[in-house]
């Protein structure tokens, strides 16, 4: 009988994977969503525009390559989401500012229901299994 030490391979002859090499291998394991999984992601990505685009992002990177429904849904709901939550974040930093505070918060509350209610509307047809397309829309993400 042999006694490992430390440093010494493994009985099994081989060398131990690496940190990143059991991340790579984690994620090839994770389960393709199914149709309603797929669809109920991509619905809440589109709800997720209540609290701005921080839904819609979690969603992407989790989500992406487990469902193409969800994949497709978040990255429109992303693309809407992440110019005008910055749009809304600067409104909201302007109000601190006295002369224009009313202005920027009226504004920064506008920005926002705009936001979320396209976003519920873009989430109830998500939810029937059809995808939506936001009229105004950059598509900074490809």
């Amino acid at each position: 009988m042999t006694q490992q030490h430390g440093n010494q391979r493994p009985a099994s002859g081989g060398p131990r994977p690496t940190a990143s090499q059991r991340m790579k291998g984690s994620d090839a394991a994770a389960p393709m969503l199914t149709r309603e999984e797929d669809t109920r992601w991509a619905t809440l990505s589109h709800f997720g525009a209540v609290a701005g685009c921080l839904p819609a992002l979690v969603i992407y990177f989790v989500y992406r390559d487990r469902g193409p429904f969800t994949a497709q849904e978040s990255k429109e709901a992303l693309n809407f989401t992440l110019p005008l939550t910055v749009v809304m974040l600067v409104f909201y930093g302007l109000a601190f500012i006295p002369a224009i505070a009313a202005v920027a918060g009226l504004g920064g509350v506008f920005v926002w229901a705009f936001m979320a209610i396209s976003g519920l509307i873009g989430g109830t047809e998500c939810n029937k299994g059809r995808p939506y397309r936001y009229p105004f829309n950059l598509r900074l993400i490809q």
